[in-house]
């Protein structure tokens, strides 16, 4: 992820006179003077891949809001409750949540039809996010009217969206969805109210309460026994309604000030979302849950997951703090522009046109074939793993021949061709064991 500043900074960067604060070998949106320590910025906006930060799930406020979330953590009882961002947050989580969930009414259980897919894919889903955003979209128990956000489509859709809504294995699931949603969505109200209660020790009694109510709507979306029952679509769309509320129970040790357990709790959650996606892609078993699958986990890998990294090393950042940097923070004459003026024009544009992610998708399947594209996703979540498939192909090259792939220029290489020169080894291996063996079997024979 790259920050970027006001103009002023910027050229400050550039000239050597101020530099970024680093936290973990992360970048956290803050800028110091380099020799005084001084610290003069944060961040206004930041860029994935060239493209302005658009999270599927993560509010983007908990990555741009740095400076209440610093001043909080100075002076927690004087500042926490003059700052809304939390409050923004939790209703982009709400929201985020609402919108993901109601697209498994087109999904459903069993086998999902591929034009279904296309209504609720990436795309899409930054739509309905965006009209429920401008009050177009109602959500509803966790649901909004899929009927009215795929009026414009083939009536194909519509008929299985009927078809959906009356079968009752999705009927059961619906059910606990929507109890799961209404326990979070009441967990969420309470959290905002309790927030502004002066009396510390009934603010945080209410706030354990809350995090109960929190822990009991995850254990719905993430039941082992309905999570079978689906595909890997619905999977992974069970998963990410887990991850919102996962980082509502974040926040609620962040409104305590207990920073120790916000970094374990980050890296629990990153540590999981890496676990839930390799799961998801593992049971990818057609190019229809390719198509699907790709560009969304992407766009969670390259924006929430960053977004998370850098809210943990933000946090540690602060803890590492000493009293005297504490001071110099306080000091600082911080120029607090928030970019979330150019978020909301950008987010607007963005969901008229094509995802880059898909567009990244389409230009690497006239490329690879599709075990070389579910392979490339999942090095984005078990980067090791590539490494066992550059040892393979060093090896199977050294035996061919070919000399520049046994040597280091190898790691130099992308994703796309280190998975399709592992493929092309791989049958030319096989091929080669099968003539093996069809020659003994001869000899055999004779």
């Amino acid at each position: 992820m790259l920050f970027e500043f006001t103009s002023n900074v910027e050229a400050g960067i550039k000239s050597g006179k101020y530099v970024q604060v680093f936290s973990n070998g992360i970048s956290i949106g803050i800028v110091c003077d380099s020799a005084t320590g001084q610290f003069v910025g944060y961040a206004v906006s930041a860029l994935v891949n060239n493209n302005l930060v658009s999270p599927l799930i993560t509010p983007v406020q908990f990555l741009m809001k740095g400076a209440n979330m610093v001043q909080t953590y100075i002076d927690f009882q004087k500042n926490y409750q003059q700052n809304d961002f939390i409050r923004t947050g939790l209703q982009s989580l709400q929201t985020n949540l609402g919108v993901l969930q109601a697209t498994t009414a087109l999904i459903g259980v069993g086998t999902v039809a591929t034009v279904a897919l296309k209504a609720v894919n990436l795309h899409q889903v930054l739509k309905f996010r965006r009209e429920v955003e401008q009050m177009r979209l109602e959500v509803k128990n966790g649901f909004i009217n899929l009927s009215q956000a795929v009026k414009d489509q083939e009536a194909e859709i519509r008929q299985i969206l009927e078809q959906v809504v009356q079968d009752v294995n999705f009927e059961q699931h619906r059910i606990v969805l929507v109890r799961a949603y209404t326990l979070f969505v009441q967990a969420l109200n309470r959290l905002q109210s309790v927030i502004q209660l002066k009396d510390f020790t009934s603010r945080n009694d209410e706030i354990v309460d809350v995090r109960k109510m929190l822990l009991k709507a995850l254990a719905d979306y993430t039941n082992p026994h309905l999570l079978e029952e689906i595909s890997a679509l619905g999977q992974i769309r069970r998963f990410e309604c887990a991850w919102a509320i996962e980082q509502a129970i974040v926040i609620t040790y962040q409104v305590q000030n207990e920073m120790s357990a916000v970094s374990e709790c980050l890296w629990h959650l990153r540590d999981k979302i890496s676990e839930h996606s390799c799961i998801v892609i593992g049971h990818c078993e057609s190019y229809d849950d390719l198509d699907f699958l790709f560009p969304e986990i992407s766009r969670i890998r390259n924006h929430d997951f960053a977004i998370l990294e850098i809210w943990q090393a933000r946090v540690d950042w602060m803890r590492s703090l000493s009293k005297a940097e504490i001071k110099l923070l306080v000091s600082s004459d911080f120029n607090t522009l928030e970019p979330a003026h150019t978020l909301d024009v950008n987010l607007a544009t963005e969901v008229l046109t094509v995802p880059p992610e898909q567009l990244a998708y389409e230009y690497l399947t006239e490329k690879a074939h599709f075990y070389s594209l579910r392979d490339q996703l999942m090095f984005m979540f078990k980067p090791y793993l590539r490494c066992d498939y550059e040892v393979y192909i060093k090896q199977q090259a050294s035996v061919a021949g070919y000399k520049t792939l046994a040597s280091n220029n190898l790691q130099k290489v992308s994703d796309l061709a280190v998975t399709n020169l592992y493929y092309y080894f791989k049958v030319r291996d096989e091929s080669n064991i099968e003539r093996t063996l069809e020659a003994v079997g001869s000899n055999a024979i004779l």
